[in-house]
């Protein structure tokens, strides 16, 4: 399909486990959607591969394409798998004398009290290349013992003998005053000359040891891949063509310039993921809820989000792999459950599914890619829900032969029971697990998960949002016709985004309020130039304010939006209850409040990307493609049922489940009894039958 010379348009690519996802959507609101398989090993190749093919898909050369794009964001897994494949850097530490061991004996705190054996994972900074200093901050900020240069040459030493390749400081009560940090960071470039130094005062100034520590850490530790991966791939964008900034997803669900990532690149561990945020804002209007639960599945996991009255929750205490990294990001809860997610039979005999998931290559045996160990998608292909035909645009051409195999093989023959009895029971412990998660951003939360509304995205995730959501209580289900391009289309919906943090410490009803207000102004002034900087002017910027606060011997902190950089105690006070008794059940009643932090979110609002309204149909009935045979559900077992293609449905179109629906980049299981319509915006709003 040619395109006028005068076109322009957006490009957002996201890189999954299994598939990059490429959504190009020009001016009028058309949009096009590219998957190609990912290159773990090579990711840049992935997206330029993506690129290659929108530009056939445009029948239009390469240059001309990014010649002609406005905005090119990304989403990247490249700082996720460094840290979960343990590919990062060789790291050393400088740490304040006596402080050597925090980052190893952590908070002391197991997720599984009873699990008092299972060891914390390997520390990314061993104990030998953890190396103190002396000097001391104390806790006002006054130095009460100086900086000794003479360490941090023997340190500097120490890491040049050891082939260390980044080196994270932290110092003790940095955060209050940060002149030790400086200094030792000053005196390691000219001693040990390594390219890669962090320091915690930069990249998480906050009260807490442990979690500073670990922090700058993890933000050394995936330094070098992460910016080197970004730095290619901007400068091969460039050479074919790309003449706008790009800009990558955050933690905060927020984007960011490829520059600014080189000072700060762990913001990136939950890059992909994040862009959610932008497809709930979207969804929040075409869907008319601003109380939203999202379940995004694609080839390895599901990634679980929350929206209430318009807002996704964000918290700076995020656990990966067991690794703590207190930067501000938004609330997500991500399990192993996708599908490409394996199933198999432990040692005692019980049908297990994941967390190990088969990824791009080999992928699930029905990819005829040399895979032989089931998965939930082979599951969904022995029970009729996924016919055997080409997906992706061709792409995967998916083989029920070898999924049934995999089936009897793997499971069915050694659980003694038939090959569809064994993949019902794949896709019944799958769920299982899904609605945990869901659960776990919701009930866990303390959020009634029947004031909202599921958001079944992702490849997988239409394929399971009717069960998960009748399972949870939800009344309405919705399903965006673009459900396996979420967070790719997220990301062209999402705004750059600085989030900067200050402690201060102090009973909320005797704080000094000048001082308040002069940290509040000190950190907009900085986020102001950084957006100026990168080219918003006033007009497109705004800015949240917010403060974390906590009753007088409390040990966990409540964060609670505020409408300036002023502090009002009744207002205050009312919000902080409120929050804390959702969260904990109950509140204390004159109670003292303590603040600990204030934050301030910048915002560089990015124009809206245009929409594509969906044709309106003649006729509510919806036509029906073919009939199928395929499995429900436990109790109505198998059933001929209807098969809808997407490209033949209009706004208006209705039809009643059971049925499955065919789209580009994913398939639509719609539950018996369950009524789906599609919306203005060609998306399926679907009523769940009890």
């Amino acid at each position: 399909m040619a395109t006028s010379n005068c076109t322009r348009w957006r490009i957002g690519v996201d890189i999954g486990g299994t598939f990059t996802d490429l959504v190009l959507v020009e001016d009028t609101g058309i949009h096009h959607v590219i998957k190609v398989p990912s290159v773990p090993a090579t990711p840049v190749d992935g997206v330029v591969r993506a690129v290659e093919e929108a530009a056939a898909k445009l029948r239009i050369d390469v240059g001309e394409m990014l010649a002609r794009c406005e905005l090119f964001m990304h989403g990247s897994t490249v700082a996720t798998n460094t840290l979960l494949e343990h590919a990062g850097a060789r790291v050393g530490m400088l740490c304040t004398e006596g402080f050597r061991d925090s980052l190893e004996i952590r908070r002391g705190i197991r997720a599984d009290a009873w699990a008092h054996r299972e060891p914390y994972p390997e520390v990314l900074a061993p104990r030998r290349l953890r190396q103190p200093v002396r000097g001391r901050i104390d806790r006002d900020g006054n130095e009460i013992e100086p900086l000794d240069v003479d360490d941090i040459k023997r340190a500097a030493d120490c890491f040049r003998a050891e082939g260390v390749e980044a080196v994270a400081v932290c110092l003790f009560n940095s955060f209050v005053n940060p002149e030790h940090e400086r200094a030792a960071v000053n005196v390691l470039k000219q001693a040990w000359g390594g390219r890669w130094i962090s320091a915690s005062s930069d990249i998480a100034p906050i009260m807490g040891e442990y979690e500073r520590a670990s922090t700058v850490v993890l933000n050394t530790y995936v330094a070098p891949r992460t910016v080197g991966y970004v730095r290619d791939l901007a400068q091969r964008l460039g050479d074919l063509g790309l003449a706008a900034p790009l800009l990558l997803i955050q933690n905060n669900g927020g984007a960011v310039s490829a520059e600014s990532v080189s000072r700060r690149p762990a913001s990136l561990l939950l890059s992909g993921p994040a862009a959610g945020v932008g497809a709930l804002n979207l969804y929040k209007r075409l869907s008319g809820s601003d109380n939203l639960m999202s379940m995004e599945i694609g080839g390895t996991s599901c990634d679980a989000m929350l929206m209430s009255g318009g807002e996704v929750a964000h918290t700076d205490m995020l656990d990966l792999d067991d690794y703590h990294l207190a930067l501000p990001s938004i609330d997500l809860h991500t399990i192993g459950a996708g599908g490409g997610t394996i199933a198999g039979v432990d040692s005692a005999g019980m049908l297990f599914v994941g967390p190990r998931g088969a990824g791009a290559h080999p992928g699930p045996a029905c990819y005829g890619k040399g895979g032989v160990e089931p998965t939930v998608t082979d599951a969904q292909l022995v029970l009729g829900r996924l016919e055997p035909n080409a997906y992706s645009g061709g792409s995967l051409v998916l083989d029920r032969e070898l999924a049934a195999r995999a089936v009897d093989e793997r499971l069915a023959r050694p659980l003694g029971i038939g090959v569809e009895e064994a993949a019902q029971g794949v896709i019944r412990l799958m769920e299982q697990a899904l609605l945990h998660a869901m659960q776990r951003i919701s009930v866990e939360r303390g959020f009634d998960p029947r004031r909202f509304v599921l958001v079944a995205c992702g490849g997988a995730g239409p394929l399971h949002g009717a069960p998960v959501a009748r399972m949870l209580g939800c009344r309405k289900l919705y399903v965006p016709r673009m459900a396996g391009t979420f967070c790719a289309l997220g990301m062209l919906h999402s705004n750059v985004r600085h989030d900067l943090v200050s402690v201060c410490f102090g009973d909320l009803a005797s704080i000094d309020r000048d001082h308040v207000r002069t940290l509040f102004h000190g950190m907009r002034a900085e986020a102001e130039q950084r957006l100026l900087a990168e080219g918003f002017s006033a007009e497109d910027q705004s800015y949240v304010f917010a403060c974390d606060l906590r009753y007088r011997g409390q040990q966990w902190d409540v964060r609670v939006p505020l409408e300036g950089p002023e502090l009002d105690d009744g207002s205050v006070r009312g919000a902080f209850e409120r929050e804390h008794e959702r969260l904990f059940g109950h509140i204390q009643p004159n109670g003292t409040l303590e603040i600990t932090k204030l934050r301030v979110g910048a915002i560089g609002r990015v124009r809206e990307a245009a929409l594509e309204t969906a044709a309106r149909a003649t006729s509510a009935e919806a036509p029906v493609a073919e009939m199928r045979r395929a499995w429900i559900d436990a109790e109505r077992g198998w059933r001929e049922v209807p098969v809808y293609h997407g490209e033949r449905l209009e706004a208006g179109h209705r039809f009643e489940g059971p049925a499955l629906v065919r789209e580009l980049t994913t398939t639509l299981f719609v539950g018996n009894g369950d009524k789906a319509e599609v919306d203005e915006a060609g998306n399926y709003v679907i009523e769940v039958h009890p």
